[in-house]
């Protein structure tokens, strides 16, 4: 392991957005910490990782729960180095009307995006202001514009914009980025729920997708990957604050 290896952490890594990116920033030569609800979910990334060449770690954690945070990120930095890049991208869905929609609901999903996000940067901040050096990447979504039956995600993927504006005010003196990417219409087991929910076939949405997107696609998991290890990367210094959408299209 080089000295001047970069440790990363990334939630929600076990799958989906977030295995995407753990495995783009192993190539980009980091150590990943691949964290999820289900150490043994992140297995699988993790042999991926190391069968490439690269070095990654297993780690099982509740963002939402403070003392899990911390243990985590204690192990992080003990087996892996200080933790200078983390990727906020856990988490879930509840989909429902708002007349439709229990107070639990809406709890879990601000609970895993909102205070997972102030949790796990609560807890990285410090490795990262000592080493004068930190990328933190919020992942926020085109629902934040508002979406249909999605009040709570709509609510928290907002909350998380705002959240990493006033990282990039406080944190930017010592060395520190704070970016937020905003996926549009992404092939995942969470856009195949979506399906579920509204009672259509995968294959209908993704058409209903692509017919909407001027590039004429679906998003892929490797697509948020790119954008996160552009703001991840040393190069990226000067840019900070920013919500970038990566959606196929222009938006707002």
């Amino acid at each position: 392991m080089g000295t001047n290896q970069r440790t990363a952490i990334v939630t929600g890594g076990a799958r989906g957005i977030g295995a995407g990116i753990s495995k783009r920033l192993a190539e980009d030569g980091m150590a990943v910490a691949v964290l999820d609800l289900d150490e043994s979910a992140c297995q699988a990334v993790v042999d991926e990782i190391a069968a490439a060449g690269g070095q990654a770690l297993a780690v099982g954690a509740d963002v939402s729960d403070p003392e899990q945070v911390e243990a985590a990120v204690r192990r992080v930095a003990d087996e892996l180095g200080a933790p200078t890049v983390l990727v906020n991208n856990a988490g879930i869905i509840r989909d429902n009307l708002i007349f439709k929609m229990s107070v639990e609901d809406w709890d879990s999903v601000i609970g895993v995006h909102l205070r997972g996000s102030f949790l796990m940067t609560k807890a990285c901040q410090g490795f990262m202001t000592q080493e004068k050096f930190g990328r933190i990447v919020n992942l926020s979504s085109t629902s934040a514009q508002g979406n249909r039956g999605q009040v709570n995600y709509s609510a928290a993927k907002a909350g998380v914009q705002g959240f990493t504006k006033t990282l990039a005010i406080e944190l930017g003196k010592f060395g520190v980025t704070a970016n937020a990417i905003a996926p549009g219409f992404i092939e995942t087991e969470m856009t195949a729920e979506t399906a579920a929910r509204i009672g259509i076939s995968f294959d209908e949405l993704k058409k209903m997708a692509t017919d909407q997107a001027p590039v004429a696609r679906t998003g892929k998991p490797e697509d948020i990957a790119h954008a996160v290890s552009f703001f991840a990367s040393e190069g990226a210094g000067f840019t900070t604050g920013q919500v970038l959408y990566v959606a196929g299209g222009p938006c707002d």
